[in-house]
């Protein structure tokens, strides 16, 4: 079982129980996901994603791009609940990594802690990120990338942003040598769950809800 199944399975069996204003959760607080490039390998032959519409969605967030009919236009509707712009989200930030991609490239400094922050106290949003930091750091010219995510829907989100990162380290020009993601919250959906159970028994086409 690859590691992000056993992160799902493992919050089935060992998850609290929790009611938010999206529903009922099982969750788990302080996970910690990681990954090397045999791991990711694994993950991606296993487990269905949507490489080509995460691949997209990545190079317009880069480009700062906040028109949500933008997204649709190239087959990604999962931000239409935010309204037509999407407010202090994912683009606000990720318009910064196209130049810090570019100092890492150039410097390519050991003692270096190159750090993208996402997300802003008290700033208006209708859709704050739940990744909330990614850093990059480079040990014996390899590529470590490690990222904090405060919040995690563990069906949806998170298979979401292991791609995310790992298109961020394919932009480096050092070999990866893993990449790590720390969960403050991981959670499943309690209308998710038993279709989470099918998933880890072999069904491959299952479909997730979008609990917003």
């Amino acid at each position: 079982m690859n590691k992000y199944y056993q992160i799902l399975g493992k919050v089935l069996e060992k998850g609290k129980t929790q009611t938010n204003k999206k529903g009922n959760i099982r969750y788990l607080l302080n996970e910690q996901l990681s990954l090397t490039p045999a791991d990711l390998l694994d993950i991606f032959e296993s487990h269905g994603i949507a490489r080509k519409k995460l691949k997209n969605e990545l190079q317009l967030f880069m480009q700062g791009e906040r028109n949500v009919e933008r997204y649709r236009d190239v087959g990604i509707n999962w931000w239409d609940y935010c309204g037509s712009v999407l407010v202090n989200s994912y683009p606000t930030y990720f318009e910064k990594l196209p130049p810090l991609i570019a100092k890492i490239n150039r410097e390519k400094r050991n003692s270096k802690n190159y750090v993208l922050f996402l997300g802003e106290t008290g700033a208006e949003s209708n859709q704050a990120p739940c990744l909330s930091l990614v850093q990059f750091q480079i040990d014996d010219g390899e590529l470590v990338l490690s990222a904090y995510q405060r919040s995690s829907d563990a069906n949806l989100g998170l298979p979401a942003d292991i791609y995310h990162l790992y298109l961020m380290a394919r932009q480096i020009d050092l070999p990866l040598k893993s990449i790590t993601l720390n969960l403050g919250n991981v959670h499943i959906y309690e209308n998710n769950q038993e279709r989470t159970r099918q998933l880890l028994d072999g069904d491959e086409n299952v479909k997730f809800d979008l609990n917003v």
